[in-house]
């Protein structure tokens, strides 16, 4: 019987050490996962001494570069100091350097007097271990046609890496990379998540220039209307917060046009920029933009009108009903910054603007649930007349709208008073398009060329402007495997700007496959997404049907010009162009006289009271410059 009591005692204490064992294990697991959770493998904010320098982001404009570093956390005694090197004559030659310092381990370089007419390799120092290369390109002035990549909408339901967008953008090779915002998703903690886009995509940073612009979730909210830095319910949540994010972004953007802040002491970063002889408007969307609360919403649901959320309208028995005449999108400050950038082309032969997102509404099936919109609030369809004053002034230029945000890839040409005579507009689709977005036009279907898309065509979109969509990428869930990111409708888009024939052709580029199949994910070609390539003319981007002409510039010893035309009863630019070739008909839109500029700087030959002449007529006017 002792033996018998003493086996049972031993097989509960190897059953209590067994589940004790067993609690243990579960106790540290559930420790890892706890901290596993707190400081995910992608949140990497530390690393050693030699790797302290995570990427950089450049721009080169008007003789000055301007570069940023991002660093890792550095320890409070470590070296702080952070230079800037190029090589020359296979030595290292500093020619600048900063320092840097917590919360968010930004170093900033500026060097004028650079030399952009040839490739630069450069470094970064920290230390004695820790370098990082790249190399600064020469402005491609002389090459006929001028590419760039752009990307929006980097989710972080997707934290990992990126290498079939790296490798096929290092194929494909552009001159220039424009993000147009929510690189970062994450809206209290943007230094972790930024050095992911930085890990993400720092391949191709360091080696070409970049413009970077933030959106709403860089800077801590869903969706933002910033009235201009006010505080609201729509507004800017924390004033050091966007301070911090634009500068870790932004700073190495050509300088502002107007540096002066907005409200509470939150700064503007819209500027231009001119790389190939292209000329680049980099805007705020969302800065100046009037808050939602300019509605009356609880009159308005007495109209009718039917919210799903604040922002979301499914029912509006009329858009004019929240057209409010006074509503801002870009702000009378970037409305100046754009007249004056359409204006001046020096050393450009082509025009774009660079932006968050559409000014349209196209997007109107919305999530998981497939919510049918009306209208989006959130969209730059509205304010209608704040997207119409905008349109205006950049048609003057001729110059394609590049933008993203949207979720959804889009090539729309945008109306004003008419279907399609202001710009072209293209929307790339998400690098990670996790919150899905459709277009399904809310009017009837019309006949359509052959050939085109279901739902392309001349429509209006919830807020009545006027669109012509000319292709988009909706998601097809029903497709599955390799094809994952084709059915999300993720990717990128690439631009491509040829200067000898003044034609600009938009690609749509899923994710998933090899463009050049050096390393294919699939044996499927990697084909670009229905509807795609849109090819357009450089003038297409004014639309505007004439109605009238001014006699032909028949124009000697000067190839190129940039020709100004002015209406004299207004006194208004009713557009600049560099145009191509020596013989140019300027096409008016109203009545009354006109005066012609032909020309840059003192080189400039006036021409006044030139009258319309009917489109059936013919005559010139020779001009000759000494």
């Amino acid at each position: 019987m002792a033996r018998i009591r003493i086996k049972r005692v031993a097989r509960t204490l190897l059953s209590l050490m067994v589940v004790t064992t067993l609690a243990a294990a579960l106790i540290v697991g559930v420790s890892r996962v706890r901290a596993r959770l707190r400081n995910p493998p992608w949140k990497v904010t530390q690393v050693p001494e030699d790797e302290v320098i995570c990427f950089t982001l450049y721009t080169v404009h008007d003789g000055v570069l301007k570069l940023t570093a991002q660093l890792y956390e550095l320890p409070a005694e470590a070296d702080h100091t952070v230079r800037l090197q190029v090589k020359k004559a296979d030595h290292w030659t500093q020619i600048a350097e900063t320092q840097v310092s917590g919360p968010d381990w930004v170093a900033l370089f500026r060097v004028e007097g650079w030399d952009s007419t040839r490739d630069h390799e450069y470094r970064v120092a920290h230390g004695d271990s820790a370098f990082y290369t790249g190399l600064i390109r020469g402005d491609p002035v002389d090459k006929e046609e001028i590419v760039v990549a752009a990307f929006t909408g980097n989710s972080n339901a997707d934290r990992g890496p990126r290498p079939d967008v790296i490798q096929n953008v290092t194929h494909q090779d552009p001159d220039l990379l424009f993000f147009s915002g929510d690189q970062v998703y994450d809206h209290h903690d943007h230094f972790a998540s930024w050095l992911l886009f930085g890990r993400q995509f720092g391949e191709i940073t360091r080696n070409r220039p970049t413009v970077v612009i933030p959106d709403d979730h860089d800077v801590g909210v869903r969706n933002l209307w910033g009235e201009g830095g006010e505080p609201g319910p729509g507004g800017y949540k924390d004033p050091d917060y966007v301070r911090m994010v634009e500068k870790a972004q932004t700073s190495h953007l050509p300088d502002p046009y107007n540096p002066t802040p907005i409200e509470r002491g939150i700064g503007v970063y819209y500027t231009s920029m001119t790389w190939g002889r292209i000329g680049f408007a980099i805007i705020e969307d969302r800065k100046f933009k009037s808050q939602i609360d300019v509605l009356d919403r609880q009159a308005l649901e007495q109209e009718g009108v039917e919210f799903a959320r604040p922002d979301h309208i499914e029912e509006l028995p009329d858009p004019q009903m929240v057209d409010v005449p006074t509503a801002t999108l870009l702000g009378q400050r970037q409305l100046t910054f754009l007249r004056d950038w359409t204006a001046d082309w020096t050393g450009q032969d082509m025009k774009a603007v660079l932006s968050q997102a559409p000014f349209a509404a196209p997007a109107n099936v919305h999530g998981p649930t497939r919510q049918r919109l009306e209208a989006d609030l959130d969209t730059n369809g509205w304010p209608q007349r704040g997207r119409e004053r905008a349109l205006r002034e950049m048609r003057k230029g001729f110059a394609l709208h590049i933008n993203g945000d949207q979720h959804l890839a889009t090539v729309i040409h945008q109306g004003v008073d008419d279907w399609g005579d202001a710009a072209y507009s293209f929307s790339m689709p998400s690098v990670v398009n996790h919150y899905r977005r459709w277009w399904k036009p809310l009017e009837p279907e019309r006949d359509l060329p052959e050939g085109a898309l279901e739902h392309a065509g001349q429509y209006r979109d919830g807020f009545g402007n006027k669109v012509t969509m000319v292709a988009y990428a909706n998601p097809d869930l029903s497709r599955r495997g390799y094809d994952k990111w084709r059915a999300q409708a993720a990717g990128y888009g690439l631009i491509r700007f040829n200067k000898r024939t003044r034609q600009i052709r938009m690609e749509c580029w899923p994710r998933g496959c090899a463009v050049a199949r050096t390393d294919a994910v699939t044996d499927q070609d990697c084909e670009q997404y229905p509807g795609w390539p849109v090819t357009i003319a450089q003038e297409d981007n004014y639309g505007r049907q004439p109605v009238g002409y001014l006699p032909t510039l028949e124009i000697s010893d000067a190839e190129d010009p940039v020709v100004q035309v002015i209406h004299e009863p207004s006194q208004e630019i009713v557009y600049t162009l560099r145009i191509n070739g020596t013989s140019y008909r300027p096409r008016v839109f109203g009545a009354g006289s006109y005066t012609i500029k032909v020309g840059e700087g003192e080189s400039t030959l006036v021409l006044k009271g030139v009258e319309p002449i009917a489109p059936e007529a013919s005559a010139t006017i020779p001009v000759v410059f000494d």
